[in-house]
């Protein structure tokens, strides 16, 4: 028997533990990333530090001094700082190496100067539609400056951010659901192209009736991702049999490659309780593979210390649910992809390291333990429980403490 029937991975999108050391090559505005630490800088914001019990009795101080944790035995529980070996700071980048995936080029981005006239010209002609905006922006405020003009003359706002990403935003009554969507499908072919080719395109619909009231439906938010160029470990488990469930955004980031059975997220308390009715009621042999987005995209990018701090409060009251709910051969994984220190300059991402926060009821001996070079450790170690072997382009070694 395999030790563990029921993986479940939980990404907590963008909750790095401290810079890594190739931090000075990556930069926010000018500046390097060198002493970038989202938990810890958020845990300082908050006036009487991070109330996080769930996350403390796991271990979380193991793997630094947060403000509002203590170290304490961790029987049931693992942890380990990892390292990203990959040359990027991204979502996709973060998500693929977990699952194996070594990305050395990283995907294109035009924060500083929007989408060269020729990728917006072509996306006019094979549209049909004005394109307006074209630089980066926040989601909600670009909708404050250009949703009544969208509106009025149904056009496409495009955006973009310090992410590889190409966003257009449309009204979902004016334009349409399926229109936006098959905007955003002729963006992609368009960025397929080297020079242009952003890791994702999104269609942004919103609804309202005027700038103080438009509001985005994230529920029918749409990624259009690049596939990974090689078969992942999810590939693997799922061309052998095994559950791969995926949860928020995970199908997205991987085009749907791999991925058997996906469930959409309107925010992070949602991805939660989808993960916890999986853990209470969904018996599988396999992988459920969770994406938290909301302290990424809501708190981390719009630098908001305080309200990201208040998320990963309401985060770990819903972690202890799954926790009580899980089975004695459940292992239960908490991680990030990624930095994103609310406190950093610009409003980009951060590299840094990430926590591995590895649970199961049958431990006996949980402590800290060395840290990791790569992500793609965990995908690894799902692999060898269920007794598959990795194949040999993929990265990755073995947890082997787990199988203690």
């Amino acid at each position: 028997m395999k030790k563990f029937k029921r993986i479940f991975v939980i990404v907590a999108d963008s909750v790095g533990i401290g810079y890594e050391p190739d931090a000075d090559k990556f930069f926010n505005a000018g500046h390097d990333d060198v002493g970038s630490n989202t938990l810890l800088h958020i845990s300082e914001k908050m006036p009487n530090g991070l109330n996080i019990p769930c996350l403390n009795a796991l271990g979380i101080a193991d793997l630094g001094d947060f403000k509002g944790t203590s170290k304490v035995s961790h029987p049931n529980s693992y942890v380990a700082a990892s390292r990203e070996i990959s040359n990027g700071k991204d979502t996709m980048t973060g998500h693929w190496e977990m699952m194996g995936v070594h990305t050395t080029k990283p995907f294109m981005t035009f924060t500083d100067n929007g989408f060269p006239d020729e990728l917006i010209k072509l996306l006019e002609e094979k549209t049909g539609h004005k394109v307006i905006g074209n630089k980066a922006a926040s989601g909600t405020e670009i909708l404050k400056e250009l949703g009544e003009e969208q509106v009025r003359d149904n056009s496409l706002i495009v955006y973009t951010s310090a992410d590889s990403v190409l966003q257009i935003a449309a009204h979902e009554e004016v334009t349409g659901l399926e229109e936006l969507y098959r905007c955003c499908e002729i963006a992609r072919e368009i960025c397929m192209k080297p020079d242009w080719m952003v890791g994702r395109v999104i269609a942004r619909p919103y609804i309202g009736t005027n700038k103080d009231d438009f509001k985005r439906v994230t529920g029918h938010r749409h990624d259009l991702a690049l596939k990974p160029n090689v078969p992942t470990a999810m590939n693997v488990l799922q061309d052998n049999g095994f559950m791969t469930s995926c949860i928020g955004k995970i199908s997205d980031i991987f085009d749907g490659y791999g991925v058997a059975k996906t469930q959409k997220t309107v925010s992070n308390i949602d991805g939660m309780e989808k993960t916890i009715e999986e853990v209470k009621n969904h018996d599988f042999t396999g992988l459920c593979f969770v994406n938290l987005v909301e302290f990424d995209s809501e708190y981390g990018h719009r630098r908001d210390p305080i309200g990201y701090g208040k998320c990963i409060e309401t985060f770990d009251a819903q972690l202890a649910d799954a926790i009580k709910y899980s089975k004695e051969d459940d292992l239960i994984i908490v991680t990030a992809d990624h930095g994103n220190d609310p406190t950093w300059y610009g409003t980009d991402h951060t590299r840094e390291k990430v926590p591995f926060i590895m649970y199961s009821k049958s431990f006996k001996n949980g402590r800290l333990l060395e840290e990791r070079e790569s992500f793609a450790d965990l995908g690894a170690t799902i692999l060898d429980n269920f007794e598959l072997k990795k194949p040999d382009n993929l990265l990755g070694k073995t947890i082997k403490e787990l199988f203690e």
